[in-house]
């Protein structure tokens, strides 16, 4: 086990960094405020569901061909990037194709936890901030590497869930007044469709 000093040095650092707006959690948040709490936290468990699988892979070893082959990063960036873009491009072409009048219709529950977990999955930056920041925290004298590496990566992945699910449910609500208004209601697919757009650029042109 981890000595206590590290466990909450790594727990202090582990905070500030989950809460911190990045992609998780906008994706959170936009699932959960226009398609509601529950579709909100079926998106945390996914994301959730892909940090476990990039433990996994830290702990095995099997995640370092990544900084070690920039072939292999392209790959997986670009069929990332390539997943996020496909599902912002089918909400805008979804909404230009719907009369006005219509609302939105939600997303389901599986639908939001499967493209969640593998847009997680697929994101090799990722997969490297496991493999590098983990072992920071690792302490080699004490033996057990890969259990310390498991500790800290089961860590941040429930502090990652529980900070997901609670911009679900803040989100939710605030989408729940949203939904009542027409206008609004008009424009969430196209929302949505743009971020999820602007998070596969992103991704795309991002460096090792």
């Amino acid at each position: 086990m981890p000595e206590l000093p590290v466990l909450l040095t790594y727990i202090a650092v582990l905070t500030g960094f989950v809460f911190f707006p990045g992609p998780s959690i906008l994706l959170t948040l936009t699932r959960s405020s226009t398609s509601g709490i529950r579709v909100g936290v079926a998106t945390s468990l996914g994301i959730g569901l892909g940090d476990l699988f990039h433990t996994v892979m830290a702990v095995a070893g099997i995640s370092a061909i990544l900084p070690a082959s920039a072939q292999a990063f392209t790959l997986i960036k670009l069929l990332g990037a390539g997943y996020l873009i496909y599902i912002g491009l089918r909400s805008l072409f979804e909404s230009s194709f719907r009369m006005t009048s219509e609302a939105t219709p939600p997303i389901s529950i599986g639908q939001a936890f499967r493209q969640a977990s593998l847009a997680e999955i697929l994101n090799p930056k990722s997969a490297m901030f496991f493999l590098a920041f983990l072992p920071q925290f690792v302490d080699p004298g004490i033996g057990q590497i890969a259990l310390q590496l498991t500790i800290f990566g089961l860590l941040f992945v429930l502090m990652g869930t529980f900070a997901t699910l609670v911009a679900a449910v803040a989100a939710g609500h605030v989408g729940r007044f949203l939904r009542q208004h027409p206008a609004v209601q008009r424009w969430q697919s196209k929302v949505v469709g743009s971020i999820y757009c602007a998070l596969g650029i992103r991704l795309a042109f991002q460096e090792r």
